[in-house]
């Protein structure tokens, strides 16, 4: 009887701090540039998940260092579900070629949930004198390297640009930089020869004919620009490179506010407005519980570290 009477008396007490927590303002760190690819999905997501939640989230760019300056930020935060990282493929990446990070990717974050999926696609700037994968890697063996720009070490395009080298026998020197976007405007610009990016920030120079496709990474033809051929049947079978975005949270969020924001996130991916603008910009929208989200990153992080051991890839 005396520990109801004091779990009663807790009760008023923990329910304005409850109430508080809800109402405060959510910060999503974005590890990359404005303009790419995660950058993008967020703020697709964002309008409808705030509605939701009823509080107001605020969309926060810290590129540098293939994510890793970013999820820093959100590792050390308070578990409270105010600060929250929105990441890509990369995240499971950069522990495994970058050492001494201060945090541990498997154990400083909780998986909220997954937003899309999307392939990458390999693009070559619009004077290049090949417009297929065979006349691509022909000219890497004539010039004895061709370089590649992706959206930063440890991204889908890093990955896969490392194992077609490594395949195909060729040499593709990669170019990092901090973002989708900034891999487009160097390549429109003629200061790139190719590059192996999300679909998101490529297409619209395929489309309007300032740069020419290649290849899909992924295993099969899918999203807006499924009228290009994969990599695998290029020459390459099984060659499969899907990358994601999704949420994380700090580890120790109480598994309560987890399942909140997972609600949240897939009402906005469930929204039909909402999957409009993910399609149009060449994302297939998800929306699964965060146990789901938690168990493909974990299935991803084997599938690289196999990767990272058969073509040897380390930061550059």
């Amino acid at each position: 009887m005396l520990l109801s009477r004091r779990m009663l008396a807790v009760l008023p007490l923990a329910a304005p701090a409850l109430a508080h927590a809800q109402s405060r303002t959510i910060r999503v760190v974005v590890p990359y540039s404005p303009g790419g690819q995660s950058d993008t999905v967020m703020r697709l997501i964002q309008p409808r998940m705030s509605e939701v939640l009823g509080q107001t989230i605020v969309v926060e760019n810290r590129p540098g260092g293939g994510g890793t300056i970013g999820a820093g930020v959100v590792a050390g935060a308070a578990p409270d579900g105010t600060t929250l990282l929105f990441e890509s493929y990369g995240f499971i990446v950069q522990p495994l070629i970058q050492k001494g990070l201060p945090y541990h990717h498997e154990t400083a974050f909780t998986a909220v949930g997954q937003a899309v999926e999307l392939p990458y696609v390999l693009v070559v700037k619009r004077d290049f004198p090949a417009r297929d994968l065979a006349g691509y890697l022909q000219q890497a063996r004539e010039k004895q390297g061709i370089p590649f720009g992706s959206p930063g070490i440890g991204s889908i395009g890093h990955l896969a640009g490392a194992l077609l080298a490594h395949r195909a026998g060729v040499t593709l020197e990669h170019v990092p930089y901090r973002g989708g976007s900034d891999v487009a405007r160097d390549l429109v610009g003629g200061n790139l020869d190719s590059a192996i990016s999300s679909a998101n920030s490529l297409r619209p120079l395929v489309v309007e004919g300032r740069a020419h496709g290649i290849a899909l990474t992924s295993g099969t033809r899918r999203g807006t620009l499924s009228n290009l051929p994969t990599i695998a049947e290029s020459g390459f079978p099984g060659f499969d490179f899907t990358s994601w975005n999704g949420m994380f949270a700090p580890a120790a969020t109480p598994a309560a506010t987890i399942a909140r924001l997972n609600e949240a996130m897939r009402a906005a991916t469930s929204d039909p407005a909402v999957r409009e603008r993910l399609s149009a910009s060449g994302n297939d929208p998800v929306s699964a519980p965060a146990e789901e989200f938690a168990a493909l990153v974990a299935r991803d992080r084997e599938v690289v570290k196999n990767l990272v051991r058969e073509t040897r890839l380390t930061l550059e």
